[in-house]
């Protein structure tokens, strides 16, 4: 069975190369443990004005929680002002939101659509009336967040520290305990936060922002003239834009948003596929110029920034499904040997996926497991939910093979998602929880 042997020493260099170009994650996992205390951000005298930008569409069952809890924060009122753009709406999005505080803008364009669109129609729209020097910086938020009364002082403690051009926050759930899809979301975006970009922060390196919540200062707005992030994943593509440019990217995690994880198959299924999907058109776009900038970018820190987000971007999904693929292809190869030396080739090959299969497994649970460990007084759920959720996590992560391999082949364009009042979720956990 030398075959087996050489396939199997492959598949050795395979994923040793991953655990090598990976393998930095487990190190900021690492520190993230031993320096689990996070430093009080200091005082400041110093008080920025802010743009609240909330990109909406069709979302008046839910946005007026959004708008009350900004309206609550515990930031001077005249310092900030909240905006929502009524994206292509059919229901009363628009009306609600002004009878919550904000200015609205109505926006209708059938051609240009999506969050990124809607975002660079709204900065010109501030900026014709406001000038390019009014607001300090733009925070924007997606219509089913609610904010932490103090999110916006504690960013405005981080930005008066200097340095960042952009800020990336904590992102916490409203519904960590609906079903196992919602929690391994917020498990998921809990350890992007605390074990990624806080270490990403603490080192000097550069963070990523993650879709909501997240800050950007006038002066890159001007410098990009608005938002010119189009991509299914426009976060990301404004995350690496931004760290080709030079920009630091940093993170707050006192500033706390609760955001609403999908509950259903159908909805996650239709999210991730076009989050794969985006990070294909970033990565034809930027790889090649990221693997450039490697080596033509000063300093330490910044290498380390390309290197982490050109990882961020690259497949690793496609990489291990290529390889499970091309396992496949060898079973089904092996049809053509002898009776008794095929089946003992594909019990081998069976149990050398299967031991695949189990070390992603437990590689997850771990994951989850650290996760909920560091943040247990964070996730609002009662303990016995903290813990049961763990040892699904892995389940969500698997799927995204499936969706990985779909993404390739078809074309995705955004669907939106049904999102619920603090009242609807409550009710939801009752029905859908199992």
């Amino acid at each position: 069975m030398a075959f087996l042997k050489m396939f199997s020493m492959f598949a050795t260099v395979i994923f040793a190369a991953l655990i090598i170009v990976y393998g930095y994650q487990m190190i900021y996992v690492l520190i993230s443990m031993i320096h689990r205390k996070v430093k009080l951000l200091p005082d400041t005298d110093q008080k920025n004005r802010f743009a609240i930008m909330v990109s909406a569409r069709n979302e008046e069952g839910v946005i007026f929680e959004l708008l009350d809890s900004l309206n609550n924060m515990h930031y001077p009122r005249n310092l900030f002002d909240i905006y929502v753009i009524a994206d292509n709406c059919t229901d009363e999005t628009a009306e609600v939101s002004r009878k919550h505080g904000a200015i609205v803008v109505e926006r209708f364009n059938n051609v240009k659509k999506g969050k990124g669109y809607a975002l660079h129609d709204l900065y010109h729209e501030i900026i014709s009336h406001k000038g390019h020097d009014y607001y300090d910086a733009y925070v924007v938020f997606d219509a089913d967040n609610l904010v932490d009364p103090d999110f916006l002082m504690e960013v405005n403690k981080k930005w008066a520290t200097g340095g960042y051009d952009a800020l990336t926050t904590y992102r916490n759930s409203k519904n960590f305990s609906t079903n196992w899809l919602s929690a391994a979301y917020s498990i998921w975006f809990m350890h992007e936060a605390r074990h990624l970009n806080y270490v990403r922060d603490m080192i000097g390196a550069q963070c990523m922002i993650s879709g909501t919540g997240f800050v950007v200062s006038e002066h890159v707005m001007k410098n990009n003239n608005g938002w010119p992030f189009y991509f299914l994943t426009e976060d990301i593509q404004f995350s690496v834009d931004s760290t080709l440019q030079g920009y630091r990217i940093g993170y707050v995690d006192s500033a706390i948003l609760y955001d609403e994880q999908p509950s259903t198959m159908k909805q996650s299924w239709n999210q991730r596929l076009r989050w794969a999907k985006g990070f294909y058109q970033i990565d034809l776009k930027y790889l090649g110029t990221l693997a450039k900038a490697l080596f033509t970018v000063q300093g330490i820190r910044r290498k380390i920034g390309v290197y982490d987000v050109m990882m961020t971007c690259l497949p690793c999904t496609l990489l291990t499904v290529g390889f499970a693929g091309m396992a496949l292809f060898v079973l089904a190869g092996s049809l053509y040997m002898p009776y008794y030396v095929r089946l003992l080739f594909q019990q081998d090959m069976i149990s050398l996926l299967c031991n695949m299969l189990l070390g992603t497994w437990q590689t997850m649970v771990i994951l989850a497991s650290l996760t909920v460990a560091s943040e247990w007084d964070r996730i609002p759920t009662a303990n016995r939910d903290k813990l049961k959720y763990i040892w699904i996590f892995p389940m969500y992560m698997l799927t995204y093979i499936p969706i990985t391999i779909q993404a390739l082949f078809t074309k995705v364009t955004w669907k939106p998602i049904q999102h619920y009042s603090t009242s609807q979720l409550a009710a939801q956990r009752k029905t859908l929880n199992y």
